[in-house]
């Protein structure tokens, strides 16, 4: 028992956590912090995105080429069914297969891709509050760097008014060393995480443009209803356009020329 308490005094008085306070001073301790903080807000971020990231996976890829052939007879709620439980926490797979079933049931085309311009922003969503984070940490790490370097500097100083410019190298280099020392940790804290910052939206981006060329295939390609005529007003009903030459591209409307906004 008191081996154990020693050894746990020993830790805590001169492990690296407080070999690195002495060292940097306070600043450390909140470059220290953010550092945990960003660690795991990646963590996270990687455990989320591995069960809840929108993917492009072979079933959809099969319903989309099945809603090309065929759109009126796809049935998108069967392909969700037979998901098992790793593609049912897929948010393309929700996202495609409700625009699928609302373009089916739903004359009001412009409403169902205000819908599916929302869901597919909402499927991005829970990346961007970790991904500010992160971003944040590598903001603020090289800014409290400066700080600590700023404090190490003025305690050099202050060393050497105290003694009215008599001061020798031993009661500097305190001060310096503590302002060496902040510096460097806080390039080491910004540096990697700048870097999965970059990372990170360089997925975010794709993702992004999965989801939007994915949904430019399914609107691209619309269940046509047929046409009811009545005998009162068959010679004034204007002829309904052929699938072939009916324009179902995003590109004209510039509001959905980017489906995900």
């Amino acid at each position: 028992m008191n081996t154990t308490s020693a050894v746990t005094t020993s830790l805590t008085e001169y492990g690296p956590l407080a070999q690195l306070v002495d060292m940097g001073g306070p600043v450390m301790i909140v470059l220290i912090a953010i550092a945990l903080i960003g660690v795991v807000t990646f963590l996270y971020l990687m455990l989320f995105g591995a069960f809840y990231a929108p993917r492009y996976s072979k079933p959809l890829r099969r319903l989309v080429a099945q809603w090309q052939r065929a759109p009126s007879e796809t049935r998108a709620k069967d392909t969700q069914t037979r998901a098992g439980l790793f593609g049912r926490t897929n948010p393309l797979m929700h996202l495609l297969v409700n625009t699928m079933s609302a373009c089916q049931t739903n004359p009001n085309i412009a409403a169902v891709r205000e819908t599916a311009v929302r869901d597919a922003q909402s499927a991005l969503e829970p990346f961007e509050a970790p991904l500010k984070i992160i971003e944040v940490i590598a903001a603020l790490a090289p800014l409290l760097g400066l700080l600590g370097t700023v404090m190490g500097m003025m305690e050099a100083f202050s060393a050497m008014a105290a003694t009215e410019g008599r001061a020798n190298a031993s009661q500097l280099s305190g001060g310096i060393y503590e302002a060496l020392t902040t510096t460097a940790a806080g390039l080491v804290v910004a540096i990697p995480f700048a870097a999965l910052a970059a990372w990170i939206e360089f997925r975010l981006r794709r993702i992004h443009k999965t989801i939007n060329s994915t949904l430019v295939s399914v609107f691209n390609i619309m269940p046509v209803a047929e046409p009811v005529i009545t005998t009162d007003n068959a010679e004034h009903q204007a002829p309904t356009p052929s699938p072939a030459t009916r324009d179902y591209t995003l590109s004209n409307n510039p509001r959905f020329a980017h489906a995900t906004g």
